[in-house]
């Protein structure tokens, strides 16, 4: 009875150890999987990276501009082993480059890159880090559960340095009735609720999104308007604000377009921040805008409104 206790204890102990085996075998499977994709993920993250380098490049002086081109090519096409090296110098060489002399929508596409690196290798790294951990344990090894599964590797780039202020372009559209009036919103920043200041309808332009189509879209999202025209852009603001806190470099691009016959201005597609921040909305003649003491953005629009009536094609920087 006794040497049948033990034969059933053995046999019971070897078909734990079994499940256990092939429960390992199954999560290093996985954990190869996860780490293979999160190479993908990190591979596509800096291959964007280079094709926005060399946009950037295009922006800049020629031998600098060059020089990055060069270095996006190069750590694009790098084979494996010399990847990381590659991808420092490119690192490095974007760290130099002065954004504020390069248009916002490509200084925001160039950080949204760096961001995505940023994320990717990190999501790679613990990938990596978890995958070696289980593989390095003694009965993992002694008894080859890895299989043929090659052994994971780090990719050991510094990380971009992201700059504090946010980069934001945004398409705005001086809208206009009938009467030559211009609508306008009255809003405030949540961080001074006591500040408020009248400004076009608008918004930030959405990733892949060129200044038109996000000048018309806001338009609908804010006002429920589809004009039947969008002229421009006619103006171009660069300014630096902050907003609930954070820091932003904006670039807005402005448009002209005409309220269509029969429309009526619609807020019920606003965002709850929008309806948290814009209190009020109205149309403004030339000569209210001339008289007020309210603070209205850009600062020049009254006084440049009335050259839009005969707008001769040129883009003109505003305050």
């Amino acid at each position: 009875m006794t040497a049948w206790v033990v034969v059933l204890a053995a046999m019971a102990l070897l078909v734990l150890v079994g499940i256990w085996l092939v429960g390992t075998a199954n999560r290093l499977d996985r954990l190869h999987v996860r780490t293979d994709a999160a190479w993908a993920a990190l591979d596509a993250a800096l291959a964007r990276r280079a094709v926005v380098a060399r946009a950037v490049s295009g922006g800049i002086d020629p031998p600098p501009g060059d020089h990055l081109r060069v270095l996006a090519d190069r750590a694009e096409h790098a084979p494996r082993p010399d990847r990381e090296p590659a991808e420092n110098a490119l690192t490095r060489e974007l760290a130099t480059v002065d954004r504020r002399d390069l248009p916002l929508t490509l200084v925001a596409e160039l950080a949204d890159a760096e961001h995505r690196v940023i994320i990717a290798r990190r999501v790679h790294g613990d990938a990596v880090r978890d995958t070696l951990a289980l593989r390095r344990r003694r009965v993992v090894r002694w008894l080859k559960l890895a299989g043929t599964a090659p052994s994971p590797e780090y990719l050991e780039i510094a990380e971009p340095s992201l700059s504090e202020d946010v980069p934001r372009p945004a398409a705005r559209v001086v809208l206009r009735d009938g009467d030559g009036r211009v609508l306008l919103f009255r809003g405030h920043d949540p961080a001074r609720v006591d500040e408020v200041y009248w400004f076009t309808p608008g918004g930030g332009v959405e990733a892949g999104e060129d200044l038109r189509t996000a000048a018309l879209r806001e338009l609908l999202e804010e006002t429920g308007v589809v004009p039947d025209s969008l002229v421009g852009p006619v103006w171009r603001r660069r300014v630096a604000f902050s907003f609930a806190g954070r820091s932003y470099d904006g670039e807005e691009w402005f448009f002209l377009a005409s309220l269509p016959d029969g429309s009526a201005v619609d807020t019920s597609g606003f965002t709850e921040l929008e309806l948290a921040t814009i209190g009020e909305h109205r149309w403004w003649s030339p000569e209210e805008l001339l008289a007020t003491s309210e603070t209205v953005y850009p600062v020049q629009f009254a006084e440049l409104l009335p050259s839009l009536s005969t707008w001769d094609g040129t883009l003109r920087p505003v305050r």
